[in-house]
């Protein structure tokens, strides 16, 4: 979320370009900040993700389909072979959890969710799942960006509301104390 009320690089008094001043909506994946006002194609574009993320995650299946199958020629064992379908499995499970996690909170530490990259790049369809179950509801994410957006609205609102007149009317007789001007 934004709180600049000009874009990077122009001074306060110029005109920002068409842009409201106060905070900007954060983009999403797929929809920019169509997702505010639910303009621009923003219906179509859900359909689309959803469409999507099924096409792939189905897609992704048949690719490891197609690995299994590998193992399978080259007759590495029923042990390996449970072990891989095991991994992608509970990859899978993982990946799904915290993906749709990250649709209704902030990761509370960065770090480590970038520590969990690589497990959620092997269980990649349980992401292309939980981007596919979510979008029937929503863009993934609006919720979260939504309400960060509308605190930040309704901040900015109390700041300027809370600026508005002549700061110097306001401290006369108003905090002096006694014996000193």
């Amino acid at each position: 979320m934004s709180e600049n009320s000009e874009a990077p690089g122009t001074s306060p008094a110029a005109p920002s370009g068409g842009t409201a001043p106060g905070p900007q909506p954060e983009p999403l994946r797929f929809f920019g900040t169509t997702w505010v006002d639910h303009d621009g194609g923003y219906g179509l574009r859900r359909a689309g993700v959803t469409l999507g993320s099924l096409v792939a995650a189905v897609a992704a299946c048949f690719v490891l389909r197609f690995a299994y199958q590998g193992l399978e020629i080259a007759e590495v064992g029923s042990f390996v072979g449970m072990l891989v379908v095991l991994m992608f499995a509970v990859c899978s499970a993982i990946a799904f959890r915290k993906t749709w996690e990250g649709f209704t909170r902030r990761p509370a530490d960065p770090s480590q969710d970038d520590r969990l990259r690589g497990l959620k790049s092997i269980g990649f369809i349980g992401s292309l799942l939980a981007y596919f179950l979510r979008s029937f509801k929503e863009a993934p994410g609006e919720k979260l960006r939504r309400t960060e957006y509308e605190t930040a609205l309704t901040r900015y609102a109390k700041r300027r509301s809370s600026r508005t007149g002549n700061p110097a009317a306001r401290r006369s007789g108003k905090g002096k104390r006694p014996g000193h001007r």
